[in-house]
């Protein structure tokens, strides 16, 4: 028997053993204690095999049977199915759920449209000069496709098929190749779209575009500590991660590029120009030369567009501050204008008034005249409203001289075979981090809601499948069968968690675990450290899923003791369950990725290869509770 499977049966061992132990004597037994029984023996159906989703309805309708029996016998029957019933449709009127089907469709659409070959491909050849560029490669490979799909498998899988098999050839450690599609595989539990911080606002009760920008920064932080660490390794030990020989670093141009002398060693954009004018390209169409110095002058575009945009964003002037005014106010005013301004006391009768000014007319105006002075100024052209535009400030022009001059030196070293490079970057990355923008930018900036920003996820996966020519009748219906399963899956696993959640409360088993935390009189430290622990601990036998809608509502309500926000404390455990699928010996991505490994790859090496990643994982969990900012920053600028 394999080992994992005598790890697996001993922890079902110890659980069963702990349940019989601590449980009071049947006589003593009440609703509470039968809430934690429930709890415990769910746990051990899951891990048992029993389908999650009914395990959690079957007990969930049987105890809350049991806790409406104690109350009222002969309504007992009655108040379950009207739980069962009232929590089914409190959690198909959720329309956050309704972003989950949308977001995975896009994912499998885009894992079906081939996309991850050219873009492996291309980012191995833009970081050929780097140390360890084919680990790096793969792990910002795993880590823009795993934001578009989100789904772990499919990302560990294809990159194991795809990425491990080269790093192999080029003479990489086994233990490193696997850390690195593992590791990266596992940053789209994190990184938004993800599924994950859905499921966890859904519910938590934290909104999922603020999720969505806490989330953000966490996960480029992961993703640099593990190029970081990728780097440095293969600096310091080479034999483990050897550079490219020059023969897989050299680029094949295109055939226009042989009028052009020593095109390999050229700038690209001045070579260009001068083959336009000159004489050498005149059998080169025309068309081709344009195409390519546009190509090549795309970047000055984007800096010129960006930098014009955000000119116009520092100068405009501010917006004229005006002021409420009650409704009759204006007639007020005008009204007291005229009388002099407020309430004044009548002249006494006989009293004397004082002279007028010599050479004043005696007569007062005729209704209706203005005086000289009022003529002329309404005779004047009214001033401009518009305010003037500020002036842009230095920290602008500053930006706009380092960028310049950085992109000059760009231009300066962007050769021919760089050309093409970015070329193959433009159909394959950008594609994507387009897409990616669009999604989670159209969310943060409240531009749309998830489900509209799902949507045209999904549209646009769709569009990507038809302009790399993989779209078909086969790729709509097979991605539309696997987000059907997924989604039922979901949704079952939201309606059995919500039967379950209420069952758990009729019991009282959530007022015991509140009253056993709050009677241990733990800091916010201790019990952030305890509830994390907790969390790493089942996500070694439970999936993410079940963890999130069994295990976040105990959790959950405590936070407002303990003084948590329910949002950082969401970043936490998505961070910490991203862990728990990378640590041995019940790690999911490792038995992914063995599943499509050479023979030769066992499973004690991917383990090996997993640790020192899990380890930077644990850095990054403790740099976020350390400095909650690189969290809680995006949301608290963009919506506080």
């Amino acid at each position: 028997m394999r080992k994992e499977i005598w790890f697996g049966l001993s922890i079902l061992v110890a659980i069963v053993v702990a349940l019989f132990a601590l449980m009071p004597a049947p006589a003593d037994m009440t609703n509470g204690h039968l809430g934690l029984l429930m709890l415990a023996l769910v746990v051990v159906a899951i891990m048992l095999g029993f389908p999650t989703a009914f395990t959690l309805m079957g007990m969930g309708v049987m105890f809350a049977w049991l806790a409406f029996r104690s109350q009222d016998p002969d309504q007992a029957v009655q108040l379950t199915l009207d739980l069962m019933v009232q929590r089914a449709y409190s959690v198909m009127a959720n329309d956050v759920l309704i972003s989950i089907p949308l977001f995975i469709f896009m994912g499998y659409l885009v894992e079906r449209a081939n996309l991850i070959e050219r873009l492996f491909k291309s980012l191995h050849l833009a970081m050929a000069r780097v140390p360890g560029s084919l680990a790096v490669a793969t792990i910002v490979t795993c880590a823009v496709f795993a934001t578009a799909t989100g789904i772990v498998g499919a990302v560990v899988t294809l990159m194991g098929l795809l990425a491990l098999p080269a790093m192999l050839k080029a003479g990489y450690s086994t233990q490193l190749s696997a850390g690195s599609i593992t590791a990266g595989g596992c940053l789209g539990i994190l990184i938004p779209p993800s599924v994950l911080l859905i499921v966890y606002g859904a519910t938590a009760g934290v909104s999922v575009v603020q999720l969505y920008a806490g989330a953000f920064f966490p996960g480029l932080m992961l993703a640099t500590l593990y190029v970081g660490y990728v780097m440095i390794l293969a600096k310091l030990k080479p034999g483990m991660a050897p550079p490219l020989p020059a023969s897989e670093r050299v680029v094949a141009l295109p055939a226009y590029t042989q009028a052009i002398p020593d095109a390999y060693g050229k700038s690209a954009v001045p070579a260009l120009v001068r083959a336009i004018k000159g004489q050498r390209a005149a059998n080169v169409p025309g068309r081709t030369l344009v195409s390519n110095l546009f190509v090549a002058l795309l970047p000055a575009l984007a800096f010129a567009a960006v930098m014009g945009l955000g000119y116009r964003i520092v100068t405009a002037p501010e917006a004229p501050q005006t002021e409420l005014v009650e409704m009759g106010a204006q007639e007020f005013e005008s009204v007291s204008s005229v009388d002099g301004g407020g309430l004044q006391e009548p002249p006494a009768e006989g009293d004397l008034a004082e002279p007028p000014v010599e050479g004043e007319a005696a007569r007062p105006p005729a209704a209706g005249a203005t005086s000289p002075a009022a003529a002329t100024e309404a005779a004047q052209p009214p001033a401009s409203l518009d305010p003037p535009a500020k002036p842009a400030p230095r920290a602008y022009w500053i930006a706009l001289a380092v960028v310049a001059a950085a992109l000059a030196l760009f231009y300066v070293f962007f050769s021919f075979a760089r050309l093409e490079i970015f070329k193959m970057l433009l159909g394959s990355l950008f594609p994507l981090v387009i897409l990616i923008l669009a999604v989670l930018g159209s969310i943060v900036f409240g531009l749309a809601t998830p489900t509209e920003a799902a949507a045209m996820g999904a549209f646009g996966g769709m569009i990507l499948a038809i302009a790399y020519r993989r779209f078909n009748v086969n790729l709509l219906r097979e991605s539309a069968h696997l987000t059907t399963k997924t989604t039922a899956m979901v949704c079952w696993l939201f309606v059995g968690s919500s039967i379950f959640s209420a069952a758990f409360a009729l019991l009282g088993g959530q007022e015991i675990i509140n009253n056993w935390v709050l009677g241990m009189d733990l800091t916010p430290v201790q019990f952030m450290i305890l509830a994390q622990v907790v969390i790493f601990l089942l996500g070694w036998p439970l999936e993410w899923t079940e963890i999130i809608v069994i295990f976040m509502p105990i959790f959950v309500p405590l936070l407002q003791h303990f003084n948590i926000d329910p949002l950082f404390f969401g970043l936490l455990v998505a961070m910490n369950l991203q862990t728990a699928f990378l640590s041995p010996p019940v790690a999911m991505s490792a038995f992914y990725l063995k599943g499509v490994s050479p023979p030769h790859v066992t499973l004690n090496q991917i383990f090996l290869g997993m640790l020192p990643f899990v380890g930077l994982q644990l850095l990054g969990i403790i740099l976020l509770y350390t400095f909650p900012a690189i969290g809680m920053w995006l949301p608290e600028v963009l919506y506080k």
